[in-house]
C-alpha cells in the first residue's frame, strides 16, 4: 500500500471517530436537557446550554476533514459516498444538539412555575426518540441499511405519542386558561422531541444511502433509483 493510501485511511478514520464523538455528545445533552425538565433543575438546564459550543465545534470539525479528504484525495465511489453522508449527517446532529438547548430552555421557564400535569409523556416520547438516535448510530457504525430502515419504521410512534399528548395539553387550556402558558411550553417539548426522531430518520436514511446507493427521501422506503457501488 503506497503512503497517500495510508493518509487517506487515517483521515477516513479521524473523520468516523470525530463523527461518533459529536453524536455521543448530542446523546448526552438530551439526556441533561430531559434531566433538566423533570426534575426541575435549571443549572442542569444551563450547562446544557454552555456545551453546545462544543456540538458546534464538532460538526465543524466533521465539515473541515471532509472538505481535506475531497482537496487531498478525491475519493470515489464508495469512498465518496461516505464523505458526502458525513456531510449531511454532522448538520443533522447539530441540529439535535440545538433541539436539546431547547429543551433546556424551556426546562428553564416550566422550574419557574407549578407543574401542569405529571409528565409520564414526555419521558415516553423522549425514550422513543432517544432510543431512534442511539440505533441510528449504531447502524451507521455497522454500515447497516436493514437496522436504519427500522429506526425509521419507529418514527410513526413518536408522532403518535405527541398527537396524544397535545390532545391532552389541549384539553387543559379549554378548562383553565391559567394553564396556557405553562401548556404551550409542554407542546413546545414534545414537538422537540419529535424532530428529534424526525432527526434520526434523515440520519437512516443517508445511512441507507452510504450503504446502498439509494437515495429513499421523499420515497419513503421504496426508492426509484437502484444506485451503484
Amino acid at each position: 500500500m503506497d503512503r497517500p493510501e495510508r493518509h487517506f485511511e487515517k483521515e477516513e478514520e479521524r473523520l468516523k471517530e470525530t463523527l461518533l464523538r459529536l453524536g455521543a455528545t448530542v446523546e448526552g445533552a438530551i439526556v441533561d436537557a430531559l434531566r433538566a425538565l423533570m426534575d426541575g433543575d435549571p443549572d442542569l438546564a444551563r450547562k446544557v446550554l454552555e456545551h453546545d459550543v462544543d456540538i458546534d465545534q464538532l460538526e465543524l470539525e466533521c465539515d473541515r476533514i471532509c472538505t481535506d479528504i475531497i482537496a487531498l484525495y478525491q475519493p470515489a465511489a464508495r469512498d465518496l459516498r461516505f464523505v458526502i453522508a458525513v456531510l449531511k449527517i454532522a448538520p443533522e446532529l447539530e441540529r439535535i444538539g440545538d433541539l436539546a438547548t431547547n429543551i433546556a430552555e424551556r426546562a428553564i421557564e416550566l422550574s419557574k412555575e407549578p407543574q401542569l400535569r405529571p409528565l409520564i409523556d414526555i419521558p415516553r416520547m423522549a425514550a422513543l426518540a432517544r432510543e431512534m438516535l442511539k440505533e441510528s448510530l449504531d447502524a451507521l457504525v455497522r454500515l447497516d441499511a436493514d437496522a436504519a430502515r427500522a429506526v425509521i419504521a419507529k418514527d410513526d410512534g413518536v408522532d403518535a405519542l405527541m398527537e396524544q399528548f397535545f390532545r391532552v395539553l389541549l384539553s387543559y387550556m379549554l378548562e383553565d386558561p391559567h394553564t396556557i402558558t405553562r401548556a404551550l411550553r409542554l407542546m413546545m417539548v414534545a414537538k422537540y422531541f419529535e424532530r428529534i426522531g424526525d432527526g434520526a430518520t434523515n440520519v437512516c436514511e443517508m445511512i441507507v444511502y452510504l450503504v446502498e446507493g439509494r437515495v429513499i427521501r421523499h420515497g419513503g422506503l421504496h426508492p426509484a433509483d437502484g444506485g451503484t457501488e
